[in-house]
């Protein structure tokens, strides 16, 4: 009797204790979904930081890497249009661009109008746009990928657009163009509801930058002595410098979309330097193998090609899987370079192949290679038994494309009827730096 008494009165506190155990677990959920979020100093500070880095890449990464491959005649005005860019989509995005790309959704198509203005984006944590770093911090960090968007463009059209249209077609595409593919991706749109990955801007930004840049390529024509001129660039040590700016500023880029100092940010960071390492071995084996020379702007341009390719997969993918993005990357970016001649348009700075495929690969790569043992907040791709998010992409690749041709088009022809695309026969002789700046470079 005493032993079946000691029995029942373990088993009562063992049932006891376990209840108590699930009562405490179930507070606990409740309290943590009703708690207040909380910024944390660390992640702000990387946010923040990585804004700084991102700004790194466009001026003076960016704007060194364009002015570089340009001729002498037109280096100021080509460094000209990624400083002007950059300042003028900076307030279009505090003014209401912002709202729109990431405000409240409205039919997964745009955001509201409700920040208009930053009015209600402060110093308090977002729940969706990072829950341990201000609002702010935030909307600061994705000004500086709206900014970099049109930059990139401006190397399709290098030496032969009027500055005015420029500028024009910048404001006009950062807001009809880019704001809906980042609410669309990143903003809680559509193709954010279907389940679609780009970490770091695949298709918001390169693949959006890359098919833009090929409608204007063939809008505005070839550069007066395209095929018969000289057009070398002419300062490759200012390129390659440009092209530290942009490795060092990408850590930023991929990183930072981590929103927060921690682990998949370190994988991001890893992915990228390694998918660029990788990128300017392959495109300079590729160069090497068919021109017989490797040369510092082939280095240069496979560095880029696999930062560019890696971003949408960044932090999704461990390092084995950058490597081989980094790889196919390389070569298929040279190949790309070297059949722009067979299809006759003239993009300058070559954006289309190294931005628009890379982006074009990237966002595939991102439904073979992702993985959720890397990030569980993304997704597991086909190679880890998801064949659907593959399907995602391929969508993705085919939407940003089709329509960013068809909005870049139109927003092409209302700026030549209202200022003129290119610039005179004039002109273009002149170069871009006196005739539209009355400035020389050099002395």
């Amino acid at each position: 009797m005493v032993k079946a008494s000691a029995q029942r009165k373990t088993i009562v506190v063992g049932v006891v204790g376990v209840l108590s155990l699930l009562a405490e677990s179930w507070g606990n959920q409740v309290w943590a979904q009703n708690a207040p979020l909380k910024v944390d100093t660390g992640d702000t500070a990387w946010v923040l930081v990585s804004s700084a880095f991102v700004l790194a890449m466009l001026m003076p990464g960016l704007a060194l890497f364009y002015g570089g491959l340009v001729r002498t005649k037109n280096v100021l005005g080509t460094i000209m249009q990624s400083v002007m860019i950059l300042s003028v989509v900076s307030l279009l995005w505090i003014l209401f661009g912002y709202s729109l790309a990431f405000g409240p959704d409205h039919g997964g198509l745009i955001g509201g109008l409700e920040w208009v203005g930053l009015s209600g984006v402060g110093s308090e944590p977002h729940p969706v746009y990072g829950p341990t770093i201000p609002h702010q911090a935030f909307m600061l960090f994705q000004l500086m990928f709206a900014a970099i968007a049109p930059a990139l463009i401006t190397g399709a059209f290098a030496e032969r657009k009027r500055f005015t249209s420029v500028v024009l077609f910048a404001a006009l595409w950062s807001i009809l163009v880019y704001v809906p593919l980042a609410h669309w991706i990143w903003g809680g749109g559509w193709l954010a509801q279907l389940g679609a990955l780009d970490f770091a801007g695949g298709a918001v930004i390169h693949i959006s930058s890359g098919a833009a840049a090929l409608i204007c390529a063939i809008v505005l024509g070839k550069r007066r002595g395209y095929g018969t001129d000289y057009m070398a660039p002419h300062n490759l040590p200012m390129t390659l410098l440009g092209t530290g700016f942009l490795w060092f500023g990408w850590f930023g880029f991929n990183g930072g979309s981590a929103l927060g100092a921690n682990g998949v940010a370190v994988s991001a960071i890893l992915a990228t330097h390694a998918a660029a390492a990788m990128g300017s071995i392959a495109w300079c084996g590729a160069e090497w193998a068919h021109r017989g020379k490797p040369t510092v702007l082939g280095v240069a341009s496979g560095a880029v090609a696999g930062l560019a390719t890696v971003t949408p997969a960044a932090g999704y993918i461990g390092p084995m899987s950058a490597i081989a993005i980094g790889l196919v990357a390389g070569m298929t970016c040279y190949a790309a370079i070297v059949w722009k001649g067979r299809f006759g348009y003239d993009d300058s700075l070559d954006v289309v192949g190294i931005h628009g495929v890379g982006g074009v690969i990237g966002i595939l790569a991102t439904g073979l290679f992702a993985s959720k043992a890397v990030n569980a907040g993304g997704a597991d791709g086909l190679f880890f038994g998801n064949p659907s998010l593959f399907g995602i992409q391929l969508l993705v690749v085919v939407v940003t494309t089709t329509f960013t041709i068809i909005g870049t088009f139109p927003i092409l022809k209302l700026v030549d009827s209202l200022t003129g695309l290119r610039v005179s026969s004039e002109e273009e002789a002149t170069g871009l730096d006196l005739s539209q700046h009355n400035e020389r470079a050099y002395s």
